[in-house]
């Protein structure tokens, strides 16, 4: 089987463990890997600490910064399908979307390198006329990113490169569930040329490399992207060193379709948001609230459209809906089904597990009851759609804002004025209207409520992995005046 190292400090190692990845088409093992113990953490985080006080990091201009962060870009989008084909095999991804996305992860890149020479402080017009006061970004020091095994090469761009352009050394823990293509990806970080220890990518179950990486007391800033309970321990352990927190933690994020929406697009939204990337999606649409006047003919359209949905081989072309990355997700998914239906739900169709190797589940439509269904509340993180009809566009809001999460949204409307009020009442993050699921490196992504805080992307973000220095210098030629007061 391939054998997968760490990338710590400049070096290919093995940790103190080792584990197996499974092939989710398959459900057989494929490959190993090292797995880092709290020593080989207490190394890779030394070693990012002892980078940012290297002169060949800490004193290499922002714009060579920005020049190596954009040859790492080239790089990532020269090799998109080789991770993506390694990232399709660990995880169950469709190929189509992870070398796509892997490819378009490289403007990411382009983007902070663009943005690593664009941190100004400011002269700020000090009430003292003897005092010139100046403000000045600086690296917020030790970044510890933690990424989940789904869309893993999105979301270390978003954290890795602001934080490469501020200055920052950053250790990488990847999700012990399907870590290869992140491994993989460490040998071009190598090949781009960083100093030693600027980056380090390990990976590990919680005890041996989450708990003792959250809580080191070297690190400075977390940036954490996976479940709420999950990251309830990541901000307990960051009781211990204080480090600046982000999370981005999913949700149940509803699709709400009004009477005047283009109904074939909506449907596709629909699809879009609940059965691409097999449902295994952050964003994912699980909630569709529909117009009661057009409920049926929407439900029975999805219907129609998803009957020719193949489910299948990942790394065929022809494939929509591959494997689920775990056989806990279809076991979870078919246990919320199971709830749903004695609590009134209707399958209109799929609602089971394929029967062959692999996690494959079918793509599901489930007709609700009421907003108390099962499906309606519980992320499932697989191909299961969840219909809900409502009266009225207040209605409408209120199911829609009835969430402990708050990630994404959907509108579907032809009244501009309308997409404009709706959209400015719901609880989300981010709201996307007459589509769904589009992102960009120019566009902040994070959610309210327990979708967690902070944003990724976008101009601001990089500003998260700086820490703001004041200086004042007395331009009076007249020596100080009273000690014991303050000036």
């Amino acid at each position: 089987m391939d054998h997968f190292q760490l990338f710590i400090d400049g070096t290919w190692c093995e940790g103190g463990a080792t584990m197996e990845t499974l092939n989710p088409a398959t459900g057989t093992a494929w490959a190993t890997f090292a797995c880092a113990v709290p020593d080989d953490v207490d190394r890779a985080v030394k070693a990012a600490a002892r980078a940012l006080d290297d002169p060949t990091w800490r004193d290499m201009t922002q714009t060579a910064r920005g020049k190596l962060i954009a040859k790492l870009a080239d790089l990532v989008e020269r090799d998109a399908v080789k991770l993506g084909r390694l990232e399709t095999t660990d995880s169950g991804k469709l190929l189509a979307e992870t070398s796509t996305q892997t490819a378009y992860v490289a403007d990411y890149y382009r983007y902070f390198a663009g943005l690593a020479d664009k941190i100004e402080g400011a002269v700020l017009p000090i009430d003292k006329p003897d005092m010139h006061v100046f403000t000045t970004r600086e690296p917020i020091g030790v970044v510890a990113a933690i990424v989940p095994w789904n869309a893993q090469m999105f979301l270390t761009a978003t954290k890795l490169g602001p934080a490469l352009a501020a200055g920052c050394a950053i250790v990488i823990k990847a999700s012990e569930i399907a870590p290869a293509p992140m491994l993989a990806f460490a040998k071009l970080i190598e090949e781009a040329g960083f100093p030693p220890g600027v980056v380090s990518i390990i990976t590990g179950d919680a005890e041996g490399c989450a708990i003792p990486l959250t809580r080191h007391p070297r690190v400075d800033r977390i940036a954490f992207t996976g479940g709420p309970e999950t990251a309830r321990n990541v901000v307990r352990n960051s009781a211990e060193n204080f480090a600046v927190t982000s999370l981005e933690l999913g949700g149940k994020s509803p699709i709400l379709v009004f009477e005047d929406a283009d109904l074939g697009s909506a449907a596709n939204g629909l699809i879009a948001g609940n059965f691409g990337a097999s449902g295994q999606s952050c964003v994912a649409g699980s909630r569709g609230l529909v117009h009661r006047s057009i409920f049926e003919y929407l439900a029975a359209l999805i219907q129609d459209r998803s009957a020719g949905i193949v489910v299948g081989d990942p790394l065929q072309a022809a494939t929509h809906v591959g494997p689920l990355c775990t056989r806990n997700q279809v076991d979870k998914i078919t246990d919320t089904l199971s709830k749903a239906q004695k609590q009134g739900a209707k399958i209109r169709f799929g609602g089971a597990a394929v029967d062959s190797p692999g996690n494959y589940m079918t793509p599901t439509l489930v007709e609700c009851a009421g907003p108390g269904t099962e499906t309606l509340k519980v992320e499932m993180f697989g191909p299961v759609m969840s219909l809900l009809p409502f009266d009225t566009e207040e209605d409408a809001i209120a199911l829609a804002n009835a969430s402990d999460f708050g990630l994404g949204s959907g509108i579907f409307t032809q009244d501009v004025a309308r997409a404009h009020r709706v959209s400015k009442r719901l609880k989300a993050g981010i709201c996307w209207v007459n589509t769904y699921r589009a992102i960009s490196p120019i566009a902040p992504f994070g959610g309210f409520n327990q979708s967690g805080y902070g944003r990724e992307a976008g101009m601001e973000s990089i500003l998260d992995y700086t820490r703001t220095k004041t200086t004042w210098i007395n331009t009076s030629s007249e020596p100080m005046a009273n000690p014991f007061v303050m000036r």
